[in-house]
């Protein structure tokens, strides 16, 4: 973040906009959603995943309660419309319409609460709003360096479709997950991972040294870098690996 206390904003990159109306909007999203849409509120934004059945990652989003209609900020383009197409196919006799934006303005404020509603993942993510604020406007690299210390994925920048899990992902750490909710798309293999400690992988942020891996290369221990910003970035390694990883092109070391 920057050196003093001055509030600022920045504009965040990719995303889209669903929208969710009728009067079974919330008992539709229920079934489907890996958090309690009852803890949705105007002045509480929910986030919230979509999964496959076999609880692999689909789609991660923030919930926002309009009082007659839900707003669903989500990664854009054709990531918005593949979410507004499956939750379309989930809707059968529901009382709901849906609609899509494939891009919507999304910004992140820091050093004032006055303006938007706090990030439900972590305080140090500041405040989201869908309008611009009257602020001096910061690179996304700010926001998006945050983002990777704190080990906070970034969607499809980081989780790989129908493949990674939320666990995995550290999802249950950042508001993601009700493990006492009802039943939902994906909840079995969540609990279970979660309650007999199965995941023996996570995201952790790393300090890169030389040029960044690619999103998605494989490393020399088994893991998998994921996204990059400058000379830190996020790798899904493995809980008792190596603290450095080496490579001819860089040097991977775990933060903290």
């Amino acid at each position: 973040m920057t050196d003093d206390n001055t509030a600022f904003c920045v504009k965040l990159q990719g995303r889209g906009l669903i929208h969710i109306e009728g009067e079974d909007r919330k008992a539709f999203l229920q079934g489907l959603i890996t958090n309690d849409i009852d803890k949705a509120a105007p002045e509480n934004i929910l986030y919230a995943c979509l999964l496959t059945p076999n609880g692999k990652f689909l789609h991660d989003f923030f919930i926002y309660d309009g009082g007659d209609f839900l707003l669903l900020d989500c990664e854009g383009g054709p990531r918005a419309e593949d979410l507004y197409n499956r939750l379309n196919k989930f809707k059968l006799r529901s009382k709901v319409q849906i609609s899509f934006e494939p891009q919507n303005e999304v910004y992140a404020v820091f050093g004032t609460d006055k303006i938007g509603l706090p990030d439900p993942r972590h305080f140090k993510l500041g405040y989201r709003t869908f309008e611009k604020p009257d602020l001096p406007e910061e690179l996304f690299d700010i926001w998006d360096k945050e983002r990777i210390i704190l080990g906070i994925p970034d969607g499809g920048r980081d989780m790989i479709l129908e493949r990674s899990t939320l666990l995995e992902s550290n999802l249950d750490q950042f508001n993601a997950i009700d493990f006492d909710k009802g039943c939902y798309m994906g909840q079995e293999l969540t609990a279970r991972m979660h309650y007999r400690g199965l995941t023996k992988k996570h995201l952790k942020p790393v300090r890169i040294e030389g040029i960044a891996p690619a999103p998605f290369t494989d490393l020399p221990d088994g893991g998998s870098m994921r996204s990059s910003c400058g000379d830190i970035g996020l790798a899904l390694l493995k809980d008792d690996g190596q603290k450095e990883i080496r490579d001819d092109r860089y040097t991977l070391r775990l933060l903290g």
